[in-house]
């Protein structure tokens, strides 16, 4: 027997919800609401009026959009509903061959996912609040980073078209906004140094990860936060799919086409292994080895590279789930 009886589908916005509630198969209402703590409470108690209403009956199912859903997970939290969070993606692929859209049809949509899939989801669980704050930080400082980059590069680029009086006196008017810039990161690379060091756990699993050479602090922390301390993804092979790093293979008929990465992947991740992939090739000598043996064959460099980034992944797993440092040993063949 199905557990749930309700099926509640939000579709998030920065202003607004809209939201689908189903009694099993069937469409109750659409309503649309405020995105505020007050609004979601009064939906929730509009749900309860509703005859045979239950909380522990209901599975909500809410968009992934980032902060923006904050509001209802809190409202949900506080009422102790069954919910998951999923990313619009994974709902929409999961619906075959979709051509209207909406807010409302959207709601409706994730509320008929959650009716779908309600035996085979995993019910959200919430982070330790210091992943949140770190998750937060990260994200500000690469903002941050963009911010300062977008200031100072053209200045650079512009030295070699341009009278160097002209360039001297664009870089002075710059300067200012480059400082602050810079010290902003610095202050912010300063606060998110001080949370880790304040946390045994993380600072352990950091000093881990970036015992392995070619890996450094920045993507040891997005790949904690990526999979939440290891808890949500254990596996390397999961990783390395939900990094874009693992290879898939088309065939259909007579047709084989060549192993290919996807592009539904995190891409930040995907950014920050390849350059520890292209530092590894030239600083850690198997690797080095290893890269000039397959591109000596005829490999082509970027597959090598995306090899040399899945080898990566397998050794932070094997650290971790070892609980020990990359010393004198490989974890996983270098060949």
């Amino acid at each position: 027997m199905k557990r749930y009886t309700y099926f509640v589908g939000t579709d998030v916005s920065r202003n607004k919800l809209d939201h689908a509630v189903k009694k099993n198969d069937t469409l109750l209402f659409h309503k649309e609401t405020a995105n505020n703590s007050t609004a979601i409470g009064d939906f929730i108690s509009e749900l309860k009026a509703l005859e045979g209403f239950k909380i522990g009956k209901t599975l909500f199912c809410i968009e992934d959009t980032g902060f923006y859903s904050n509001h209802m997970l809190n409202g949900l939290r506080k009422v102790k509903a069954n919910f998951i969070s999923e990313s619009s993606t994974k709902i929409r692929n999961s619906m075959g061959n979709v051509r209207n859209k909406s807010d409302k049809i959207d709601a409706i949509r994730i509320a008929e996912y959650a009716f779908r899939f309600q035996d085979k989801v995993t019910l959200w669980k919430p982070k330790r609040p210091i992943i949140a704050q770190l998750a937060y930080l990260n994200t500000l400082r690469e903002r941050m980073s963009g911010l300062h980059l977008t200031i100072k590069m053209p200045l650079k680029e512009q030295s070699s078209f341009m009278k160097k009086t002209d360039c001297i006196k664009c870089e002075s008017l710059c300067n200012a906004s480059i400082q602050a810039t810079k010290a902003d990161i610095e202050r912010i690379e300063k606060a998110i140094s001080t949370l880790v060091e304040s946390d045994s756990s993380i600072n352990h699993l950091m000093k881990v990860i970036t015992s392995i050479p070619a890996v450094g602090p920045v993507t040891a922390l997005n790949i904690i936060i990526a999979t939440n301390e290891f808890k949500d993804i254990n596996n390397p092979k999961k990783f390395a799919c939900y990094s874009g790093v693992a290879p898939f293979v088309k065939e259909s008929g007579k047709f084989k086409g060549k192993p290919r990465v996807s592009h539904m992947a995190n891409k930040r991740l995907k950014g920050l292994l390849h350059l520890c992939a292209m530092v590894a090739k030239k600083v850690v000598p198997e690797i080095a080895a290893y890269y000039k043996r397959k591109t000596g064959e005829g490999k082509n460099p970027m597959s090598v590279l995306n090899a040399i980034r899945n080898k990566l992944i397998m050794r932070i797993f094997a650290c971790v789930n070892k609980n020990k440092s990359y010393t004198n040993f490989c974890p996983v063949p270098s060949n």
